[in-house]
């Protein structure tokens, strides 16, 4: 009997708490008027940034959660700090950004979701953010294991983030997938907005030029859509946009010199799908195309098989690189998968060592100027390269490898 009463007494606690929890959240959602929860398979922390940049410049107190590289809380007044997670990632955690931002008294939250599986998807939207604003990047071939097995399957669980009688902005270009968000939107009253070719084509090259890092025109699109939405005049959202400090993932490219020669390294690794990744390669191969070699180099996870399978296979559609060089983890999943797709065994080098200098080693070259391009994972053996060539930006070389300099303000 006794037994029995503590467990009714404990429950009714537990009821009590969860009550009371959710009052607060409710009270904290009603002091935040503007609520734009971001997702998407690629750029939606760099998207994060800029609407949140752009909406401070324009003098809306904003507070935002970015997760990228390193999940990051940015204050109003464009302060940063590590969001510490005291055991695995949790869903909960957005909970706390939306009290964080209350306290703050934000006018606006910017919100990226955490979210992988699909009903975790619409907790995050339905029950924590209630957003007034969705965006949806993209949706690629990217977690299928949890959100897949198809691209369309992809976008269905990213529909899930798709706020009740709002507005929803997306950049996607694929028929397919632009239906289901539609229907999503139909489904929860809110008005779809896409951004097609013609409205990212408004964001031109001079304007771009002008971010110090490689950032996608799509995300700079969709950053103005919103921010305008809410009033921000686009020369004043942009100048925000310019000032805004990027994920530590971000596509950045480095000049240095190694063994006498030049050497370009592009930070790709956030890039982890195979379309994306693809289309950066392309588009690097051409503005590098003065260098005498071009290396893809490949960082594996042995917990991220698949994305390295699926890298190995895209590869060999690709412009050719000259040497496909393997580090990390589980490095012969790419290399097995590689070679059975027609890819030359003969052009890809397994670099056992962990450490940097050897990496380097590895995808450099004694008598000729060379292009990398990290690809997969920026987790151990990437972020290790990002932040060896942010120390080696070599004043010499800069001077002397004029051609490059458009490619630093890019």
């Amino acid at each position: 009997m006794g037994g029995t009463l503590l467990v009714a007494a404990g429950t009714a606690a537990l009821c009590c708490y969860g009550y009371w929890e959710s009052s607060v959240h409710r009270r904290n959602l009603a002091k935040i008027p503007i609520r734009i929860h971001v997702n998407g398979t690629r750029g939606k922390s760099g998207v994060t940034r800029l609407i949140a940049a752009g909406l401070r410049a324009g003098g809306v107190r904003t507070f935002a959660k970015a997760t990228g590289t390193m999940p990051r809380a940015i204050f109003p007044d464009g302060r940063e700090y590590p969001i510490y997670r005291p055991g695995r990632t949790n869903v909960n955690e957005q909970m706390r950004v939306i009290h964080a931002a209350a306290a703050e008294n934000a006018e606006a939250l910017v919100i990226e979701c955490m979210a992988l599986q699909p009903s975790l998807q619409a907790i995050c939207e339905l029950k924590f953010v209630q957003s007034t604003h969705g965006v949806i990047t993209n949706a690629r071939a990217d977690h299928l294991d949890v959100m897949g097995p198809t691209v369309p399957d992809v976008a269905r669980a990213l529909a899930a983030t798709t706020p009740v009688a709002g507005k929803l902005y997306t950049t996607e270009t694929d028929r397919a997938n632009l239906d289901i968000f539609r229907h999503a939107a139909i489904d929860r009253h809110t008005a779809f907005i896409p951004l097609g070719d013609d409205e990212v084509s408004q964001v031109s090259w001079d304007e771009m030029q002008k971010f110090d890092y490689v950032e996608h025109p799509e995300n700079v699109a969709l950053a103005l859509h919103v921010c305008a939405e809410l009033g921000i005049q686009r020369h004043t959202a942009l100048r925000g946009m310019w000032k805004a400090t990027p994920d530590a993932g971000v596509m950045k490219a480095y000049r240095a010199r190694h063994a006498g020669q030049p050497l370009m390294f592009v930070n790709g690794f956030a890039a982890n799908d195979p379309d994306s990744t693809g289309m950066i390669w392309h588009m690097m191969c051409r503005r590098c195309a003065q260098f005498s070699r071009r290396v893809a180099l490949v960082n594996c996870r042995a917990d991220r098989p698949e994305r390295s399978a699926q890298i190995a296979e895209a590869a060999v559609r690709w412009e050719s690189a000259d040497q496909y060089v393997v580090v990390g983890t589980a490095t012969e999943v790419f290399v097995r998968r590689a070679v059975e797709a027609g890819l030359d065994r003969r052009r890809i080098n397994v670099v056992a060592e962990p450490n940097v200098r050897a990496i380097v080693d590895a995808v450099s070259h004694p008598r000729a100027s060379t292009f990398v391009m990290g690809m997969g994972n920026i987790a151990g053996p990437g972020l290790a390269l990002v932040d060896y060539f942010e120390g080696r930006r070599d004043h010499e070389f800069a001077a002397a490898a004029a051609p490059t300099a458009s490619l630093e303000a890019a």
